[in-house]
């Protein structure tokens, strides 16, 4: 995967969030899914769901971490 890749799927993501995907040896279906879980798609996650690889659970929490806010105080 590359930089062009992730920026296609997610644009706000920071150079140094993409290079610990690309460094964790995510595919575009790893980041595909893990979008999908970050958006909160229920298709993608089944009825009672199920757990994420160890990549794809890497790739949420870059997400997730990177849409929380930040800290000001």
């Amino acid at each position: 995967m590359t930089r062009d890749d992730i920026a296609h799927s997610v644009a706000h993501l920071d150079d140094v969030k993409a290079a610990e995907v690309i460094a964790a040896g995510a595919t575009v279906r790893d980041l595909d899914e893990a979008i999908a879980w970050a958006a909160g798609e229920s298709d993608a996650m089944g009825e009672l769901g199920h757990p994420l690889s160890s990549v794809t659970a890497l790739i949420y929490d870059v997400l997730t971490a990177a849409e929380e806010p930040e800290d000001k105080g």
